[in-house]
Parts: structure tokens; C-alpha cells; sequence
């Protein structure tokens, strides 16, 4: 069995770059992140979407992801509404992803997914183990800072601490070095996965 690995972590630790290692690595990867763009290109979501939070949600259309965000996280209701709107369908999709990934051949190292929420939405029971990226206070600000996340404090409010997050994860993995020095460490962790 391919083993199924949920990697996390806070804004700006470097999940998408860890993701982008493990690919590299030999390992099957998936983006929930990825997922919930393709699910608001989908016509019911949408309309759904704009039913919510009226037409300023979707200007000509197509679903202004940061505006829902925005929406979304203004009131604990709108945030839940949202939450059960996409995570069952993040869901099936992850589920549908596991299957052709477990029949591919030869099989990956390991099926990892990124979900930014793991611990917070409850799923981290469907993986056989889970990888938290963590880094310093400064420097995750400084990296949130450069990418545009503005909202670094308040949606880490809602969110996990990196302690506690690490706290929970099956392995920890402290990005603060170079892309090669991640892509090591997370090798590191693919190979104590493959001897277990």
C-alpha cells in the first residue's frame, strides 16, 4: 500500500514548495488548495457561492476567491457555511485521487495531500500519517509578507499555532533553510515512512 500522507502547516511555512519537493521526490501529490479553485470554477458552487454572498462574490462570473475569503471569515456562520459547501466535495475529490493514485503503476513513494486545515477540519483520521512544515514567527511573517498575505494574523487566529499543529503531526519538519535543505529533510521523512 502507497502509504497516504496529509501535509500541513501555517501561512508562509512553505507547504507548497514542501509539496513541490515531495513530487520531485517520487512521491503522488495533491493540492487542496488546487481543488477548491477547480470547485469554484463549477457552476453549482458558484451559484451557490453568489447566492450567499450576493454578486460582488462572483464579478463577471467567476468566483473572486479573495473576496469569498474575506466574506467568508467575516462571521463564524459564513465561514461554517463555506466550510460545509467545499470541504465534502474537497473530500470525494481527495477520495477519487487516493484510488487512481493506489492503482498507478509503478507505485509513488507516498500519496501526499496538503490541506492547510488538516487538524481543523477533522481529517486528519483518513491519513496514515501527517507531515506539519513549521518555521519561525519572523521569517513566517516575512515569507506571508512577500507572497501578499495580508491576512496573515487574522486567519492564523482562526487556525492551529505551528506548536500546536507540530504537537499533532506524525513528523515535523522545520523549513528554514534553503529548497534543497527542505527537499532533504522531507526525504529523510519518506524514507522512515517506506521502513515502517
Amino acid at each position: 500500500m502507497v502509504p497516504f500522507i496529509g501535509l500541513t502547516g501555517g501561512i508562509g511555512v512553505g507547504k507548497s514548495t514542501a509539496l513541490d519537493a515531495l513530487e520531485r521526490l517520487g512521491a503522488a501529490v495533491l493540492s487542496t488548495d488546487a481543488v477548491v479553485h477547480e470547485l469554484y470554477l463549477d457552476d453549482d458552487v458558484r451559484d451557490a457561492v453568489v447566492e450567499r454572498f450576493g454578486p460582488r462574490a462572483a464579478p463577471d462570473g467567476a468566483v473572486d476567491r479573495s473576496e469569498v475569503a474575506r466574506l467568508a471569515f467575516a462571521t463564524p456562520d459564513d465561514r461554517a457555511w463555506l466550510e460545509g459547501l467545499l470541504w465534502p466535495r474537497v473530500g470525494a475529490r481527495m477520495a477519487a485521487w487516493r484510488e487512481a493514485t493506489s492503482e498507478a503503476a509503478p507505485p509513488a513513494r507516498a500519496a501526499v495531500v496538503e490541506v492547510p486545515l488538516l487538524f481543523e477540519s477533522g481529517m486528519a483520521g483518513a491519513f496514515d500519517a501527517t507531515i506539519a512544515v513549521v518555521v519561525d514567527e519572523p521569517l513566517r511573517a516575512q515569507r506571508a509578507a512577500v507572497r501578499g498575505h495580508a491576512a496573515l494574523l487574522e486567519r492564523g487566529a482562526r487556525q492551529l499555532s505551528q506548536e500546536e499543529k507540530a504537537q499533532r503531526a506524525t513528523y515535523v519538519v522545520v523549513n528554514d533553510g534553503s529548497e534543497h535543505d527542505l527537499e532533504r529533510k522531507l526525504s529523510a521523512v519518506l524514507d522512515k515512512l517506506e521502513e515502517s
